[in-house]
């Protein structure tokens, strides 16, 4: 289960990309906007609100974030949220924009997808996406290593991704390519000061270090979560400015021709 709350901790930190991503998306007065995994739906609202005379679809395959999502049409009438799974979208022939922030990492297959949407997209539509591109950082290795040692692998086998999850920019590129698109992708590393007694711990409680402890109970979680957050500080030790934690993301935006 998602915890929108605190999934919107450190919020500009994690909206950045997001900024980063749709200043590369230029259409000139599109009509349907779909932003594909929009969680609390904070960041579907700013699409709203730059084009608001769009129709903008948030769609996101958890109640708890789509329940907290749905405020945000109180100041956008053109917004609307729908439950649904990513898997099974496909874009609409009125589709001129697809957004997906954050949220194809959870989608398997999603490489073979995207070339389906795109294939799909009619000329002059756009297609913009987000994935992580540190599950080689000690954040994320550090979490599959307790995962996979005797303690924890009979409960948690399967449960994390790998870096299979996403592909290599280059990888997306070809696919927009190959798909009759006009292209660019590029990766970003942030270099993020955070705050607090074990900051990093904080961050993936919001997202990565989810599924692992949703398959535990309550009491192996809090112990899995103990022994993680202590490999966690000894990683990422506090600076007199902080803690800095790299934050790599990877970019990929198309426009049908």
């Amino acid at each position: 289960m998602w915890d929108p709350a605190k999934y919107v901790q450190f919020g500009d930190y994690r909206q950045r990309p997001f900024f980063d991503l749709t200043g590369r998306v230029l259409p000139d007065d599109p009509r349907q906007v779909v932003d594909l995994g929009c969680g609390p739906g904070n960041l579907t609202a700013t699409l709203a609100a730059r084009w608001p005379d769009a129709r903008v679809v948030g769609l996101d395959s958890s109640a708890e974030m789509l329940a907290t999502a749905e405020h945000h049409r109180q100041s956008a009438p053109g917004l609307e949220f729908r439950l649904g799974d990513i898997a099974s979208w496909a874009p609409s022939a009125d589709t001129d924009v697809v957004v997906s922030n954050a949220a194809l990492q959870w989608v398997p297959g999603h490489p073979e997808l995207l070339a389906g949407w795109l294939k799909a997209l009619k000329p002059g539509a756009w297609f913009a996406l987000q994935v992580p591109g540190n599950f080689t950082s000690a954040s994320h290795t550090l979490m599959r290593d307790a995962a996979e040692s005797p303690k924890w692998a009979g409960k948690l086998a399967g449960v994390l991704r790998h870096d299979e999850a996403v592909a290599h920019p280059a990888k997306y590129l070809e696919i927009m390519l190959d798909a009759g698109c006009a292209a660019d992708a590029w990766e970003t590393t942030y270099q993020q000061v955070l705050t607090g007694e074990n900051p990093v711990l904080d961050w993936v409680r919001g997202a990565g270090l989810r599924p692992v402890l949703a398959a535990l109970p309550p009491d192996d979680a809090a112990e899995f979560e103990a022994e993680y957050g202590a490999r966690l500080a000894e990683a990422y030790p506090a600076t007199p400015h902080g803690t800095v934690y790299p934050f790599r993301r990877i970019f990929a935006v198309a426009r049908k021709l």
